[in-house]
């Protein structure tokens, strides 16, 4: 298959816009788009299995080595992970990992890594910056891909453009919920101040759709499988997503481990985070095998509805070392504009703070 065939529309846009929008990405060391060139080499063919680029030689650790990973089984984005854990992704590191289910409970996830009662996690950054601005003892070790997140609006409603929903209403399932922080920041961008210019109204995922056709909102947003399927059954269309402008390129979801096991087995780490990325590599150039052994464990799912899934996100971007920092750095920035970090945060300091760079 060709490299563009495997591009979805929305990847293409977002690649566009962020060219246009942000002349500085374009200036980055080349280091920090290792994860991408890495993409398209397997696109083109390369061994699925070899370490993603910017990580260096490939680690197997000398002894056996039992971790716990906390996870949401059930989360199509990390469907990669969960293949992995079957198909022996970790095991040729060496690595005996233990999955353990949190559901959706993020900040339980968190609190279990923070205190040892798992050894690492997978969740998104834009759940956990506050979190961690907090104090929790966890280190960011890398980034794993883009594109969980979407802001919808009503197939044949009026609104078109962000611009629009000043003095509107979106639907949210959580006023914490990385998609608010998310598209908070987008609408400030745009001219709208996402405290007083919008209501947010929290709704279970299932019936944000309906909330949408009845007009009680005039955008939801959220991430798949849930966003999918209402623009799936036509009765929304994609608005935005983090897939855009300066986010294009930028990494939603974050391998965390203990603060402890960071600064004492910094190679057990670095093992643990090839591997997790490996398994992303896997799913660009074989997201049909990972929709199909994801259905083991996926909740009312299809395997054409995963592969979907996978294909609107950006599994070939993974940021390690400097680019997660500045990765992070930048969200950091974009929350404090927003009233969800403190003001007297540094930006950079603390992305430099809760990262660790473990290949180095």
């Amino acid at each position: 298959m060709a490299r563009f065939d495997q591009l979805s529309r929305r990847r293409v846009l977002g690649i566009a816009g962020a060219a246009l929008a942000s002349p500085l990405l374009l200036s980055l060391p080349r280091v920090l788009w290792a994860a991408d060139e890495h993409a398209d080499h397997a696109g083109q063919g390369g061994d699925p299995a070899a370490e993603p680029a910017g990580t260096g030689q490939f680690i197997r650790l000398d002894q056996p080595c039992s971790l716990k990973l906390a996870i949401n089984l059930n989360a199509v984005c990390l469907a990669p992970v969960v293949i992995a854990y079957g198909q022996g992704f970790f095991k040729k590191h060496n690595l005996e990992v233990e999955l353990v289910n949190f559901g959706n409970s993020t900040e339980v996830l968190l609190e279990a890594i923070a205190t040892g009662k798992a050894d690492a996690g997978i969740g998104m950054a834009l759940r956990w910056l506050k979190a961690l601005e907090q104090g929790f003892d966890v280190k960011l070790t890398a980034g794993t891909h883009g594109g969980c997140l979407r802001l919808l609006s009503a197939a044949d409603g009026p609104v078109n453009r962000l611009e629009d929903l000043k003095g509107k209403a979106i639907g949210v399932t959580d006023m914490a919920s990385p998609d608010r922080n998310f598209f908070s920041i987008l609408l400030k961008k745009h001219g709208v101040d996402p405290v007083r210019d919008v209501e947010w109204r929290l709704y279970p995922a299932d019936l944000l759709g309906t909330a949408l056709e009845r007009g009680e909102v005039q955008a939801v947003s959220g991430s798949d499988p849930f966003m999918y399927r209402l623009i799936k059954a036509g009765k929304a269309r994609e608005l935005s997503s983090n897939l855009v402008e300066d986010y294009a390129n930028l990494s939603c979801c974050v391998v965390g481990v203990t603060g402890k096991l960071a600064r004492d087995d910094k190679r057990v780490v670095a093992a643990l985070t090839q591997a997790i990325l490996e398994a992303h590599d896997y799913s660009v150039t074989h997201p049909e095998e990972v929709a199909k052994g994801f259905q083991a464990y996926a909740l009312n799912t299809t395997t054409e509805e995963v592969v979907a899934i996978l294909h609107d996100h950006t599994h070939g971007h993974h940021a390690v070392g400097a680019a997660l920092t500045a990765e992070i750095a930048t969200y950091v920035r974009d929350l404090k504009t927003v009233e969800v970090i403190r003001q007297s945060t540094d930006a950079d300091g603390f992305a430099a703070e809760i990262t660790a760079n473990v290949f180095n």
